[in-house]
């Protein structure tokens, strides 16, 4: 009987996600960013599902949806478990919003049971770094990190952080009450792997013991200049040319060191003639490694080979850094309870680290947070080809289940609250 009543809601997990996923800017596709219109759909959903359960909803001044089922004896400590409402454009169903759903799906299935501790559930607003090309801005409010620097960035059409807040009807002056409670014992966050390992090794869930440290750069090579078919090859100074050798290099130092990932992902051409040698590329670079010193001296390896590259061809280069985010661990207490529950749901645990970034990182600051992978079925994330599988959310709610029992039953757990 159990079986059959988890195989539903897992159905019912994936039927509210792709409900979710309708809710967009786009129409045919979805793209949700911080405090669009369709936002207030998802938090009017979120509260529909959740209030019926007895939670306390509310939607703090960072646009966050906030959903409290009370403990069993209030006033008592609470537990945070979720993920992020917004995405890319053209984006699938399940980054993010799965890790909503599925604990909005755990405190169904507590079935009316109150927890020692009051249960949590965060949609953060914010997250993918879209809208005003800054990632966590949700997270970032909740560690007290939203400040007068970032409330001031712009989007594209020149919109504040601080005044996309008060259109959505919010009050950016109440930005502390956003921030966590002094008792909270920790932060948990299911999320799809959004790549193969998993899949790869046929298991439905992966622990997470670290988030991977990320540096983002641009760089900026200059030439000169000229015809493209009256200038000799050798007279030439190319930066389109000297660009390409150095992404070569990029791609040869990521698979020479083990767990390195360097990725150019965007590159523009001045003056972007096919008949003209190019005078300018700007370029960028995404390198991450779970080891800082690892990351950090690949990077400037990578700078020192970039300058190498552009004397001996007669350029110059720039670079700019955008993010240095350290390598961030999660708490070793909950990475072992979540361990021993994926044991018990019949599955192998496989320790892994994330390549991408999470909320989990941001809460990681100033509570203990752990971060739960479900299999990516072919790899395929940010697109509307993402997917999971029915069994694999079977295992995740079985999983977060028995984790919740056995924080509700660990006296080390109730501990926790002197790093809040």
């Amino acid at each position: 009987m159990q079986i059959t009543e988890t195989k539903t809601r897992a159905e019912q997990v994936i039927h509210r996600c792709l409900r979710l996923a309708s809710f967009s800017e786009d129409a045919g596709s979805t793209r949700r960013t911080f405090l669009s219109p369709p936002m207030r759909e998802c938090h009017q959903e979120l509260s529909r599902w959740m209030e019926p359960l007895g939670a306390q909803v509310r939607i703090d001044a960072a646009g966050n949806f906030r959903g409290v089922y009370p403990a069993l004896q209030p006033p008592a400590p609470r537990l945070l478990i979720g993920s992020h409402l917004d995405t890319v454009p053209n984006a699938g169903a399940y980054d993010g919003i799965l890790g909503v759903v599925l604990a909005i799906a755990l405190i169904e299935e507590l079935r009316g049971r109150r927890l020692p501790f009051a249960v949590e559930v965060v949609g953060f607003s914010e997250e993918e770094g879209v809208r005003f090309g800054t990632p966590f801005i949700g997270s970032r409010a909740l560690v007290g990190r939203l400040d007068l620097e970032l409330l001031a960035v712009r989007d594209g059409r020149g919109v504040s952080v601080r005044t996309a807040i008060e259109e959505f009807g919010l009050d950016s002056e109440e930005l502390s009450q956003a921030e966590l409670e002094k008792d909270t014992l920790g932060y948990l966050e299911f999320h799809i792997e959004q790549g193969p390992v998993l899949d790869k090794l046929n298991l439905s869930l992966g622990v997470v013991d670290a988030i991977a440290g990320q540096s983002r750069l641009e760089f900026s090579f200059f030439g000169r200049s000229n015809h493209a078919g009256t200038t000799p090859m050798n007279f030439r100074s190319d930066a389109l040319a000297g660009a390409a050798e150095w992404i070569g290099i990029v791609e040869r130092v990521a698979q020479s060191i083990p767990g390195l990932m360097g990725t150019v992902g965007k590159i523009e051409a001045e003056p972007g003639a096919a008949n003209v040698i190019a005078a300018e590329v700007r370029l960028t670079l995404d390198v991450r490694n779970s080891s800082d010193q690892i990351r950090i001296r690949a990077v400037e390896d990578l700078i020192r080979q970039a300058h190498e590259i552009a004397a001996r061809r007669g350029l110059s280069v720039r670079e700019n850094v955008l993010l240095n985010q350290t390598a961030v661990a999660m708490d070793a207490f909950l990475v072992g309870e979540i361990e021993k529950a994926v044991i018990q749901t019949g599955c192998r645990p496989h320790r892994m680290v994330s390549g991408a970034g999470h909320d989990a990182m941001i809460l990681a600051e100033k509570v203990p947070s752990a971060l739960i992978f479900l299999r990516t079925p072919g790899g395929i994330s940010h697109d509307p080809a993402e997917s999971v599988a029915q069994e694999d959310v079977e295992k995740a709610i079985d999983c977060g289940l028995h984790l919740l029992d056995q924080l509700a039953s660990s006296p080390e757990f109730y501990k926790r609250t002197d790093r809040a």
